[in-house]
């Protein structure tokens, strides 16, 4: 697979998006980043501004979504929004990378879990690097199983995470893309 002929898709977010979209970069790979009018963006390169319609089409109900994962979700414009282009993302890409925190009921920590649910429900290929395990997990259909070095195999990918991004997490993606590419 050629760099040049892939394509990330992410959320120009801080912390594990722009990590993500800096090693794309590095590696002479496109961005594609969802974002919305009023979000602060780490990233500019890609910037795909979603337009109301198009927010509409990743539109989830938050009592789902909590009853899915097990917590309670805010019930905000800024959620909502953040909810609708992780769905984006998701839908865009043909395998799911995330950074982030495994919970004990098999969910993924914070709003980014929802990128992780719906990966699930689609049943994309899923790789999420545990911060507090300092190791990836692959997502087999019915639980996550140790993946010691995975490897980007689709072009259209997806990359998304927290936004508290610890030096582990960074490593990792790093090492992600020197190791595909």
């Amino acid at each position: 697979m050629k760099p040049e002929d892939c394509i990330l898709f992410s959320g120009a977010a801080n912390g594990a998006e722009a990590a993500f979209g800096e090693a794309a970069e590095r590696h002479g790979i496109e961005e594609v980043n969802f974002t919305f009018e009023g979000h602060k963006d780490a990233r500019t390169r890609g910037i795909r501004v979603l337009t109301h319609l198009e927010l509409k089409q990743g539109d989830v109900s938050l009592a789902y979504v909590s009853r899915l994962m097990n917590r309670a979700f805010p019930d905000t414009p800024l959620f909502r929004k953040v909810l609708q282009s992780i769905w984006h993302q998701v839908n865009n890409g043909q395998e799911i990378y995330v950074v982030g925190h495994i919970l004990k009921d098999g969910t993924v920590k914070g709003g980014t879990g929802w990128g992780a649910e719906f990966a699930k429900l689609c049943n994309k290929p899923l790789y999420v690097f545990d911060q507090e395990e300092n190791g990836w997990r692959r997502w087999t259909g019915d639980a996550w199983a140790p993946e010691s070095n995975p490897r980007i195999t689709h072009m259209n990918f997806a990359g998304s995470g927290t936004r508290i991004l610890q030096p582990n997490g960074n490593k990792a993606i790093n090492d992600l893309f020197d190791r595909s590419f």
